[in-house]
């Protein structure tokens, strides 16, 4: 789709009737531009006082689009050959510069509402400061969330310091949130052409050494590397169609066409080489502890400047990281494009497809690890009770660890006893509960079990130090086909919170959910990136964004990603909170855009493109 392009030749031809399907179109495609409003509702559009470069006339539009030429292909591809950074160091970049920004708006707002608690401006007030910013366009060109690598070294500019952008005058007629989807566009075609040069570098530096090719046994070589070659060949004709639309026009008409094709059509190379992630990390560790030449030569290769400092391990998940930074890149231009636009619509088309995607590669690797947990599991278990099958295609481990029971019924709450709690374990799974009892030779006792959707669970009010960090779990209907209670203790009282989230899962939490639409709730970013120790915790990557759903006092938070809306608990040091109200908001309402669900006007424009695909065929 080149739909700037195409409005781009509706306003330089001079001799093309201006009928109100033209206005339409031209409203549509190129709605982000000054005077791009239909000229039957005037005032809507900018006016020529909000912008300088329109004051001649009403044709200074089209005679200022007549500038815009395509980049030459030389000039893009010097820019692309000399991209310094590698992925890795692209990725680094790119997400520590958006949470210096966040902090940023954070603390400007925070600032300002400050200076504001004396004295609130009135609306009229507020219009004429908004009139203010308008009619001045070097304050309107403000810069993207993420800066693109603004490393002198690098060569990696943002798409507005390019020559033929600056010299091009385009720079002067753009809005400024379109100069923002520029750039939001500009970022996903070089970061794809960093991610090319980084797999590469893999595919020639490490898998084609003649050396490793005699260490490792073929099928440990494929274990390794599994399908990189398929991933890289996909990647290099994504790239190569990317660059092909960036020559085409220096203004960008769209990426997102391109990249609803390639995940519906080819991205399935990553589903297969993500899938193998489980095999590739066993591999990995059992060749540097049992081949001391392959530890010598990674060790060797890894410090070739080329590498820069790099581990082998980092350029193995490339492909992963890709897909699922892929995915953040196009909600980003899908958060700046104009709503109920076309652009707006084949962004979501996109989004849609890579969401697909990613969640098949997720469902890959946790299938290759569960079923191996499940399987390990099933053998260390004895059944006092009637054997319950434990694995099963559609089960899986949710959380497991040991808890204390308390002694007796539930009416002897005393301290006279000898022992008031003795130690039981707990496997839970996500349509089952077991709770069971070590046994020597790192068994379990199963003494009893219920269905996840019969457990109901209480906390305890405070009632001293004894009885901390106590609740109640209930089993409407156990193995005996009767209603159970256990009185329970946990170690912390972050592990209770944890227990009684993953044991009743619609339980209320402190805060609301993303799910409930309102537009306010306690949010962090994430400042240091995490790795799930426990099934039931989250991994969280830098400047992700999550809503608190349940904190403790000893310093856990249990979040919701905003992204993906993925649950789980994290330490709060990984984090930190994002304090202005306004910022939450605009998180809030920008991932409610992006996880809409098709409305019926949509729908309708989508049948429509695919009949007339069919009728063009």
């Amino acid at each position: 789709m080149e739909l700037l392009a195409a409005a781009f030749s509706a306003a330089c031809a001079v001799d093309h009737d201006s009928s109100t399907s033209e206005s339409d179109t031209r409203d549509s495609a190129a709605g982000h531009l000054p005077g791009s409003e239909s000229s039957s509702t005037p005032g809507n559009g900018t006016t020529p006082e909000e912008c300088p470069a329109l004051t001649d006339s009403p044709t200074t539009l089209t005679e200022a689009l007549q500038m815009i030429h395509p980049i030459p292909a030389d000039s893009w591809r010097n820019l692309i050959e000399q991209i310094g950074l590698l992925y890795q160091e692209y990725r680094d970049k790119s997400t520590l510069q958006e949470i210096e920004t966040r902090r940023q708006q954070d603390a400007e707002i925070q600032s300002n509402s400050d200076g504001s608690q004396a004295g609130e401006d009135t609306p009229e007030e507020e219009e004429e400061e908004e009139e203010e910013e308008l009619a001045s366009p070097p304050e309107r060109r403000a810069l993207p969330q993420i800066c693109l690598l603004s490393n002198p070294h690098s060569r990696f500019n943002l798409w507005q310091d390019l020559p033929e952008i600056q010299s091009s005058g385009v720079l002067d007629i753009l809005q400024p949130e379109e100069v923002k989807l520029q750039e939001a566009m500009f970022e996903l075609v070089t970061s794809e052409a960093s991610y090319y040069k980084s797999l590469n570098l893999l595919v020639s530096h490490f898998m084609e050494n003649e050396r490793l090719k005699k260490i490792l046994h073929p099928s440990e070589a494929h274990i390794l590397f599994s399908n990189v070659l398929d991933v890289m060949a996909v990647s290099e004709r994504f790239l190569l169609e990317l660059e092909h639309r960036m020559e085409e026009n220096i203004v960008i008409s769209d990426v997102c066409d391109i990249v609803y094709r390639y995940a519906a059509d080819h991205f399935s190379v990553y589903i297969t080489y993500v899938s193998n992630q489980t095999y590739q990390e066993r591999t990995y560790k059992q060749l540097l502890q049992e081949k001391a030449s392959f530890r010598e030569l990674i060790a060797q290769l890894e410090l070739d400047p080329k590498c820069k400092g790099l581990p082998f391990s980092s350029f193995l998940i490339l492909p992963f990281q890709r897909i699922t930074r892929l995915k953040l890149l196009v909600q980003n231009i899908l958060k700046r494009v104009e709503e109920r636009s076309e652009r707006e619509s084949t962004a979501l088309d996109a989004h849609k497809e890579l969401e697909m995607v990613v969640k098949a590669c997720n469902e890959g690797v946790r299938k290759m690890s569960r079923t191996e947990q499940m399987i390990s599991i099933q053998k260390k278990m004895e059944f006092k009770i009637k054997s319950v099958p434990i694995i099963s295609h559609s089960r899986w481990l949710l959380k497991q660890g040991e808890l204390q029971q308390m002694s007796g019924p539930k009416t002897s709450r005393t301290l006279r006893t000898k022992k008031l709690f003795r130690e039981i374990y707990l496997f839970l799974f996500n349509d089952l509960l077991v709770i069971c009892r070590q046994i020597p030779g790192d068994k379990y006792q199963v003494f009893d079990s219920a269905p996840r959707g019969l457990l109901r669970v209480e906390e305890l009010e405070d009632q001293g130090q004894t009885l901390a960090n106590v609740f109640i779990l209930r089993l409407l209907e156990n193995a005996d086909d009767r209603e159970a209670t256990y009185m329970l203790k946990a170690s912390s009282q972050s592990e209770m919170k944890r227990w009684m989230t993953s044991l009743a899962p619609n339980r209320r939490t402190k805060f609301v959910s993303f799910t409930s639409r309102l537009l306010d709730c306690p949010q962090v970013q994430c400042v240091h990136p995490y790795v799930a120790q426990q099934p039931d915790e989250l991994t969280l990557e830098l400047a992700d964004i999550l809503n608190i759903l349940e904190k403790t006092e000893d310093g856990w938070i249990f979040g919701e990603r905003l992204h993906d809306q993925e649950r789980g608990w994290f330490p709060s040091s990984m984090t930190e909170e994002i304090l202005n109200p306004k910022i939450r908001s605009q998180n809030l309402k920008e991932c409610f855009r992006v996880h809409k669900m098709e409305d019926p006007q949509r729908s309708q424009n989508k049948d429509r493109r695919k009949l007339g695909s069919r009728n063009r065929q």
